[in-house]
């Protein structure tokens, strides 16, 4: 079930890459809403989808940039894209973070709905796009239930999700150059509309799907990275105590180790590189294959699957969708 029972905030998968010719910019991706358009066909307009940077390495969020969107009306919607440092205001609640600046980048963007991806060009070279696109995930998640037993069958190879899409000069991400990324989204409280609280969250990717079960995902999703090792579960033990069980049963070389390493839930990118996954994350790279080869010591190479072939070579990189 999707966080907040709402397709429309359930977070897919993010990547962030130094823009393929550029490097003197990056390339920031949210993907939302699995299987669009069966459950939802919009982006939820009063809710806050957020892309965070960390410039220091303490998992906690620096910058933020904000995407929110108007209420779909007459088949039409828009976003507004606004950059903003922020504080420690409410961060154990999952509350949105105090503003401490904020600058506007991008205003009344056309989302878009059918397979035209429409641009929007914002001051400085920033470019957005937000709407129906091809999902770029690509896993054989059945093999994947089904025990690791892989038989190299693509579960998302004809699935659409509903993308933003993000272009930005590196100053816009701080100074330095090694920084750590993480997407969430957020809701009006039930008793408290004025207030919104994160229901999902995503750095790595499968981390949460992989090693939390039952409503420790839930738990997982509104525990804030700095926090994730010492959050507890509803076993009563923390995160960072059921991921080391997790990986030796998948065996890990060093289970405690690697667990450490895995949280934080925070995707690293060095943007001065253009190394893929673990650096940052392209939509081509293969994070399945990655991931299974160092959780099981090389037991498991791969699940058999690879690349789409509907990535464009520019701008917002995210193929047309299944139509």
């Amino acid at each position: 079930m999707s966080p907040a029972t709402d397709a429309r905030v359930d977070i897919t998968d993010h990547y962030a890459f130094q823009k393929p010719g550029d490097s003197t910019k990056t390339i920031l991706i949210l993907d939302v809403n699995p299987v669009a358009p069966t459950h939802a066909d919009e982006f939820r307009h009063n809710a806050l989808y957020e892309t965070l940077v960390d410039n220091n390495g303490d998992a906690r969020p620096d910058i933020s940039f904000r995407y929110r969107f108007t209420r779909k009306d007459g088949g039409r919607q828009f976003a507004r894209v606004t950059r903003a440092f922020v504080g420690e205001t409410n961060l154990e609640e999952g509350h949105v973070h105090e503003e401490l600046e904020k600058e506007v980048l991008v205003e009344h963007a056309p989302v878009s709905f059918g397979t035209e991806a429409h641009i929007t060009r914002g001051e400085a070279g920033i470019r957005f796009f937000a709407g129906f696109r091809s999902d770029p995930f690509f896993f054989d998640l059945l093999g994947f239930l089904n025990g690791l037993q892989f038989t190299g069958s693509d579960f998302f190879a004809n699935l659409n999700v509903f993308g933003i899409a993000l272009e930005v000069p590196n100053r816009l991400l701080g100074r330095n150059p090694k920084i750590g990324v993480w997407t969430r989204t957020l809701v009006p409280m039930t008793h408290q509309p004025a207030h919104l609280a994160q229901v999902d969250q995503m750095g790595r990717p499968a981390i949460n799907t992989v090693f939390n079960h039952g409503s420790d995902k839930n738990t997982f999703n509104v525990t804030q990275p700095a926090d994730q090792r010492t959050a507890k579960t509803m076993s009563g033990q923390t995160f960072l105590q059921v991921f080391t069980t997790e990986l030796g049963g998948l065996g890990a070389a060093n289970p405690a180790g690697l667990a450490a390493i895995l949280l934080p839930d925070v995707l690293t990118f060095d943007r001065s590189s253009p190394a893929q996954y673990l650096n940052g994350r392209r939509l081509q790279d293969d994070v399945i294959d990655v991931s299974l080869n160092l959780v099981t010591n090389g037991r498991v190479t791969g699940d058999g699957v690879g690349p789409h072939h509907d990535y464009l070579s520019e701008f917002p990189y995210l193929g047309s969708p299944h139509v």
